[in-house]
């Protein structure tokens, strides 16, 4: 039950004749008539049982953006219905507009409109619908809550795909070239020319040289059809916060990004998402929708607080690549976290394909180390947090040396730059013919 402004206005009428009566039971009498008058509206008042509700499905939308949630609340007495509708969601969906008030004739149905801006990526949850139905003299309400289910899917928002058109340029250069150089294992044979001044002497087939009785020289171009397997770690490590957002989402955001390049430049990708097992797996198609899987696939994942599984991903990684590939581990450069469950499988991967360990690093770390703090700051920096900054600067540098020497490349880079890193990494290999 609720009770409304005109209730109110009532209650408070009945202490004007105090003013000219100064007799408490006038009052008293009033207001027992308005308390009956309320009761008669509030058993006059349609149920909100009586009332039907349906929930059209809610289009995905990235984090950042809006969409709508559309309710459509019908009328089957066959009495007028006047109403307060209240559609709650999560407040991470950034619902607006969630409160209306309606007029519903019988048999009629009218649409409940929610704009959604979800602050948080993953599945929005609809809380509950709350109908208010007031009696026909507007002093009272009946109330009654229930749920009706409804999902706000916020897809990754993959800001760094503002970067895709310039390295598709590179990648167009890169495929354009007259020569690749380096002759090296991995390079694919592309045509023959005439030799030029300053082009390695071991690029001259000498067979064509001895039928065209002039220098030819071959021609090679970077691979295509490789297999690119990207890891993605939702482990503990990942839950942490950089620059107000998970290590996972800007993690994520690097995925997405090497994704499309290594698709655009016909390589086989693969991506896992997993920490003591493997939770999703989506793989490049003929139908060219890898982002939009990539994307649904990423939207409901979340950190887990259990250490990863380094050896059950591994094991993975091999059963699914069975020639040499591309092998990209998105996962905090954590010494313990590394030392512990990484490093024993690495061996294994680094004999059959090329390992790159990808790292998200925090801004703030660096900034908290002498060589990072502001020369003209007002203050000296606090030389305990100085301290603790480089120890874990250095303890950062000799995991990362220990991988190099296994073998692993190495990108630490915070999470504005990371993925450009990677993809510019990913260039290099694809140019030396290294993959």
């Amino acid at each position: 039950m609720a009770v409304t402004g005109r209730f109110v206005a009532l209650v408070a009428l009945g202490l004007v004749p105090l003013l000219f009566w100064p007799d408490a039971a006038i009052v008293r009498w009033w207001w027992l008539g308005v308390l009956i008058l309320v009761g008669l509206d509030v058993a006059l008042a349609t149920s909100p049982g009586r009332l039907a509700a349906r929930r059209d499905p809610v289009e995905p939308v990235r984090l950042g953006e809006s969409t709508r949630s559309l309710l459509r609340l019908t009328n089957p007495t066959r009495r007028t219905v006047r109403l307060l509708v209240r559609d709650g969601w999560q407040p991470s969906a950034g619902s607006r507009g969630e409160r209306r008030s309606l007029v519903l004739h019988p048999g009629r149905t009218e649409p409940v409109e929610v704009t959604l801006t979800p602050t948080r990526r993953g599945d929005r949850l609809a809380d509950r619908l709350t109908l208010r139905v007031y009696g026909p003299l507007g002093l009272g309400a009946r109330q009654a809550s229930y749920p009706v289910p409804g999902v706000a899917r916020a897809l990754p928002p993959f800001t760094s795909r503002r970067h895709l058109p310039s390295l598709l340029a590179q990648l167009r250069q890169l495929d354009g070239r007259s020569a690749v150089r380096t002759r090296g294992q991995g390079t694919e044979f592309d045509s023959l020319r005439d030799y030029v001044d300053g082009d390695d002497v071991r690029s001259i087939d000498w067979r064509a040289t001895a039928r065209r009785r002039d220098v030819v020289v071959r021609t090679w171009q970077p691979e295509r059809d490789r297999h690119v397997v990207l890891v993605l770690d939702t482990s503990r490590t990942s839950a942490a916060r950089v620059l107000d957002m998970p290590r996972l989402d800007a993690a994520m955001d690097a995925t997405l990004l090497l994704a499309a390049l290594a698709s655009r430049a016909g390589d086989r990708v693969e991506v896992l998402m997993g920490d003591r097992q493997v939770h999703a797996q989506v793989r490049a198609d003929r139908r060219g929708d890898l982002l939009h899987r990539l994307v649904t696939a990423m939207a409901p994942m979340e950190p887990a607080l259990v250490e990863a599984d380094w050896a059950a991903l591994a094991g993975a990684v091999s059963a699914r690549a069975r020639r040499r590939a591309l092998v990209v581990l998105l996962t905090p450069l954590e010494p313990a976290a590394i030392e512990e469950s990484l490093l024993p499988v690495l061996p294994a991967l680094t004999a059959r394909h090329r390992v790159v360990v990808a790292s998200v690093q925090d801004p703030a770390l660096a900034a908290a180390t002498l060589s990072g703090a502001a020369p003209d700051a007002a203050e000296p920096p606090d030389p305990y947090a100085t301290a603790a900054a480089e120890q874990t600067m250095a303890r950062r540098e000799r995991t990362a040396a220990v991988l190099g020497r296994l073998g692993v490349d190495v990108l630490d880079a915070p999470p504005d730059r990371l993925p450009l890193a990677l993809c510019h990494h990913y260039l290099a290999l694809k140019a030396r013919g290294l993959l």
